[in-house]
């Protein structure tokens, strides 16, 4: 256990959550589903699993100050670092290899966004764990995959061969080796991909010992693995970040690193697993009326159906009259009226909305 180290990414914008998610609390530090924000929630999953200190939180600049509030006392406060500039994936993640070889250069560890939706704990822990001890018995680098239940054109695919044997792995959990990335289908193509069995979604979840992930940038991204060397010996890692971070290429673990990797296998989720994406996603969370009226404060409909009413302060009264197919989301200042067939496009919206709202 500690050996093992955790990477959460929490710098996503959120911003097809508008106007609820803004720059300074996009939907990770949003309490979406209870109680928790999804941050809280991806710090929950650890505890037991890893010690306090072993994770790290990579945040951004305009997060910075609210991650470290919601956050205090739960981690050491040098495991909270922010990003001086967005590079992508695969610079954040090289950020993290380098934190973590400074502490332990024998050490493995997880790659997990801040902002998905897991509830089945005990099913993720053993995942994770099995996903660590074939990472720590093999050369490969590890992906968490989820079982397709309809064909998405919004995620990426990983096609993968026959379960294969690893030395010194004795779970039940399957092992897949990986035949190759697919990057995200029209919904023709996705169907194929269910049709065929052999495909999982890729859930952006990834494990690796440090000599093989740091073998890999190595040999398909030099300027990245000279990147995790001066992070491991940096006696200033603030000065380091803002001097080199933002004159790292900008590009995607999946595109600089996973796609090339040498060796990659994959475990299939045990747990139900939601990105949520969009509204529709979180709309699937929300109390329907007969009607398909989904809401989370109080709705009074009438010939209406099919819509999502979300309200910032739950107490709140929102009447429908003859509408279907809508997203109405309610703030304190702003108000978002969306047809539901356009909720992967919110998020270009804020281009043409003033600063103070974002």
């Amino acid at each position: 256990m500690h050996n093992r180290y955790a990477l959460i990414l929490a710098g996503g914008s959120g911003e097809r959550f508008w106007p609820l998610s803004r720059r300074a609390t996009p939907k990770q530090l949003l309490r979406l589903f209870g109680q928790e924000t999804l941050l809280e929630a991806a710090l929950s999953r650890l505890r037991g699993l890893l010690p306090r200190e072993n994770i790290l939180v990579l945040t951004n600049i305009e997060q910075e100050a609210a991650v470290r509030e919601l956050i205090a006392g739960q981690l050491p406060e040098e495991n909270i670092v922010s990003e001086p500039a967005k590079r992508d994936t695969a610079a954040a993640i090289a950020l993290a290899v380098g934190w973590v070889a400074a502490r332990d250069p024998e050490a493995s560890m997880a790659v997990l966004p801040a902002d998905h939706l897991i509830q089945d704990e005990v099913a993720f822990t053993d995942t994770l764990n099995a996903a660590f001890t074939v990472a720590e018995n093999s050369d490969a680098v590890v992906t968490l995959g989820i079982k397709p239940t309809w064909p998405c054109p919004s995620y990426g695919y990983i096609e993968r061969q026959n379960a294969v044997q690893i030395a010194g792995y004795e779970s039940d959990i399957p092992v897949f080796e990986v035949i190759r990335f697919r990057e995200k289908p029209d919904t023709a193509t996705a169907q194929t991909f269910l049709d065929a069995g052999n495909f999982t979604w890729n859930s952006g979840m990834f494990i690796w010992s440090l000599k093989t992930v740091i073998a890999e940038f190595t040999r398909h991204v030099p300027a990245l693995a000279a990147f995790v060397e001066e992070v491991r010996t940096a006696e200033d890692l603030p000065a380091l970040l803002n001097e080199k971070f933002c004159k790292l290429e900008k590009i995607s673990i999946d595109f600089a690193l996973m796609e090339k990797a040498s060796r990659v296998l994959n475990i299939e989720a045990s747990f139900k697993w939601d990105d949520v994406g969009s509204w529709i996603s979180v709309a699937g969370y929300l109390d329907a009326d007969a009607n398909e009226n989904r809401s989370n404060a109080r709705i009074f409909p009438l010939h209406s159906a099919n819509n999502v009413v979300y309200c910032a302060d739950e107490e709140s009264h929102v009447a429908l009259l003859g509408v279907e197919n809508l997203i109405v989301v309610q703030t304190g200042d702003a108000l978002l009226v969306a047809h539901r067939d356009n909720a992967d496009q919110i998020k270009g919206l804020t281009g043409g909305i003033p600063e103070k709202l974002l």
